[in-house]
């Protein structure tokens, strides 16, 4: 059997505006870029966002530190990062794969690391070795922030009992079957990963559920996964039922059903 796609969905128009999307109702929920608990006043301070995609925490970000921060975006691929010539004066990009080691330069560099949204990119059992190569790029003292939905949480909202749902649960059971990925069980052992595996210190989760005009605001922008899967997947029956399926589900969404989960905000600081 070949090697699944580093990456599940398409790097492409849809993806980039999906990724930007999230991004802004991430923070609408949470209320915060980073977590309150970290400190951010230092006037030097360098940041790291792991797995960057296109950049859109960092560029958002860059306004809300201090001018001299440095702030860096990793990813396996900068394809869907902006032109260097316009972005922020202190934001710039490199490419490291997350599963690879810590190049030397990078080791210890950072006050702050940031991760969000690797759920459907990693392996479950994937998530110790990653987890202690993000721990790396951290000084003594330095704070991770690693941000991701718990898909195990998965359940469908709807405004009235009697709503239809069967196509909204043939869609994630469909999507699902086309890559491990897509199911993780990971995300609420975070908590323990951060200090078992990873021994941070000063470990916090932030937990939320969206309220129901941001869970269906999610959910439409969530649906977009499933048209970039249609795309990617090998089978043309596959794609064709997908397409089809999305009729379906997009009526039963306006008529008041959505998908919701549990979305994690953990933090933990690395011993001085």
């Amino acid at each position: 059997m070949s090697n699944p796609p580093e990456y599940v969905f398409t790097r492409d128009l849809i993806d980039n505006n999906r990724i930007n999307l999230q991004h802004y109702q991430w923070v609408e929920l949470f209320g915060y870029h980073l977590h309150p608990q970290i400190p951010t006043t230092s006037a030097n301070l360098r940041i790291a966002d792991v797995a960057t995609g296109t950049g859109v925490w960092l560029t958002n970000l860059s306004t809300r530190v201090s001018p001299a921060a440095q702030l860096d975006g990793l990813d396996i691929s900068l394809e869907a990062t902006p032109p260097t010539e316009w972005l922020p004066h202190n934001v710039r990009f490199m490419q490291w794969d997350i599963k690879q080691a810590v190049p030397a330069a990078l080791l210890e560099k950072y006050d702050i690391v940031h991760i969000r949204l690797l759920s459907f990119v990693l392996q479950d059992d994937e998530i110790p070795s990653v987890l202690q190569n993000v721990i790396k790029l951290l000084k003594p003292g330095g704070y991770l922030q690693w941000e991701e939905p718990d898909v195990s949480s998965f359940r469908i909202e709807k405004t009235q009992v009697t709503n239809s749902t069967e196509a909204l649960k043939r869609l994630l059971t469909l999507s699902q079957s086309q890559d491990s990925r897509l199911n993780p069980k990971w995300v609420p052992q975070l908590t323990g990963l951060f200090s078992g595996v990873g021994q941070l210190h000063d470990v916090q989760a932030d937990v939320r559920d969206a309220p129901g005009h941001q869970a269906i605001a999610m959910h439409e922008c969530n649906l977009m996964l499933h048209e970039l899967l249609s795309r990617t997947t090998r089978s043309e029956a596959m794609s064709k039922e997908l397409k089809n399926l999305m009729t379906d589900v997009i009526e039963e969404t306006r008529k008041g059903a959505c998908w919701a989960f549990t979305r994690w905000s953990v933090i933990g600081r690395k011993p001085i």
